[in-house]
């Protein structure tokens, strides 16, 4: 039970306003939690600024950004940031054909091999397109010069 500080009314701990008065009672103040997933606070300004474009370029080119980002900025820790979770992207990436291989399989069924096949096929499109605008996404943090692990994938915990 809590007291209005206008009437000294007693009241529910809940209670937002006083039933005598009409006071509105205090709230308790919460102060927003940080993004747990953001990481930009821990590199350093002249880091990011010196290796945005080449961390760009892992969202834009696959294995081959990858391995320009390593060649070309071995010492940031920003790009090495990016190339971890372009290796993430890539390694989901990689398992999406097994999807398709597991429908032509299953495609030898009669009837209920095309319907399993055509789903298999939908899904893998699907999450191509998901990836595909994720990637977006992470290109344009990277012009704002963040580092925010990508949606989807932030939750994979391999390649901290």
């Amino acid at each position: 039970m809590k007291n209005c500080p206008n009437c000294n009314t007693q009241l529910n701990d809940d209670a937002v306003f006083c039933t005598n008065c009409g006071k509105q009672l205090a709230q308790a103040q919460y102060a927003p939690q940080p993004d747990p997933y953001d990481h930009t606070a821990e590199f350093d300004e002249k880091d990011i600024s010196e290796n945005k474009v080449i961390s760009m370029l892992v969202y834009l080119m696959g294995w081959i950004g990858i391995i320009l980002a390593l060649l070309g900025s071995n010492t940031s820790k920003y790009a090495a940031f990016h190339v971890r979770q372009a290796l993430k992207f890539v390694v989901v990436e990689t398992l999406i054909p097994i999807v398709l291989a597991v429908g032509v399989v299953v495609n030898i069924i009669p009837f209920l091999g095309t319907i399993i096949y055509g789903l298999a096929f939908i899904v893998a499109m699907v999450l191509y397109i998901i990836f595909f605008v994720v990637k977006i996404i992470c290109f344009f943090q990277i012009c704002k010069g963040q580092a925010k692990e990508p949606a989807i994938i932030k939750k994979l915990d391999f390649l901290r």
